[in-house]
């Protein structure tokens, strides 16, 4: 007896051929879900009218899913060679997309949602499942993982990393929201959410295990269900804490941490918070 698909939702489909792989159904599947993420209509993770964001575990398993599907083709251009799996060519875009991207090397995965008025500088890299929402500012030598959620008018800075996070299938991706600065050179990897108008100094490294100590609220921000949260409007720098035992103590030893040294003021911008900020803490 087959099975009636026809009614099925996408997530049910996705689902029963993670336990009985049909090539030719899983194909048809895959496009859809591809098309969406490429139109940003389907996204790994969303944010509800309380904050509170949700990962769709069933999208990263179709990501999932054209890498299985996918067989090597060569994606080479003139003299520089490229192999990829053929369900995950370059993304294309047309001019009235919207999109500015600046000659010299820069790469979007099909897969990613890239919204008008982002702006792409040489070299970078966008992965598959990515959503980039309008006027933000991806600089040189970033990249924005694989399903990584960018908001609106965020500025990634030179070398910025935002880690991909496709498995497990259940961990939230890397999640920036709208008018966040983050600064050159930092590193956001599995388990972050910086929240609405948080500015990142330069070289500033987060992870789930990271703490992040509050200069301001007298408080230790630490992962919650495996989420650590950067809070709306902090402005967090590199410091340090000193290392526990004799040896550190003898030798002057410390270890890095983040610190929260102030909260953006409404009407000052993220350029203007930084500059104060670190200027008030170097003294």
């Amino acid at each position: 007896m087959t099975t009636d698909t026809t009614t099925e939702t996408l997530p049910v489909r996705v689902a029963r051929l993670r336990d009985a792989f049909e090539a030719t159904e899983a194909e048809a599947v895959f496009s859809e879900v591809l098309a969406g993420l490429n139109d940003g209509t389907i996204r790994a993770a969303t944010r509800d009218e309380d904050g509170r964001w949700h990962v769709h575990a069933w999208v990263k398993e179709a990501i999932l899913l054209g890498f299985r599907l996918g067989r090597l083709e060569d994606f080479s251009t003139g003299p520089f060679a490229f192999f990829d799996k053929h369900t995950y060519p370059p993304k294309s875009l047309r001019p009235e997309d919207g999109v500015r991207v600046v000659p010299g090397g820069s790469a979007i995965r099909t897969g990613a949602y890239v919204a008008p008025g982002v702006v792409c500088m040489p070299p970078m890299y966008v992965n598959v499942g990515a959503y980039v929402d309008a006027g933000t500012m991806i600089d040189s030598h970033a990249l924005v993982g694989s399903c990584a959620q960018i908001g609106r008018r965020v500025h990634l800075s030179a070398a910025v990393q935002i880690g991909g996070v496709l498995e497990p299938v259940g961990a939230l991706p890397v999640i920036v929201e709208d008018d966040v600065f983050i600064g050159g050179g930092c590193g956001l990897y599995e388990g972050c959410l910086v929240r609405e108008r948080a500015v990142l100094a330069p070289g500033v490294t987060l992870t789930r295990s990271t703490r992040i100590y509050d200069l301001v609220r007298e408080r230790i921000h630490t992962a919650r269900h495996g989420v650590l949260e950067v809070p709306a409007g902090a402005v967090v720098v590199p410091g340090s804490r000193p290392a526990a035992g004799t040896f550190a103590a003898t030798y002057g030893l410390a270890l890095y941490t983040p610190v929260i040294v102030k909260y953006r003021d409404e009407k000052t911008d993220a350029a203007t918070t930084l500059e104060s900020a670190l200027r008030e803490r170097t003294g």
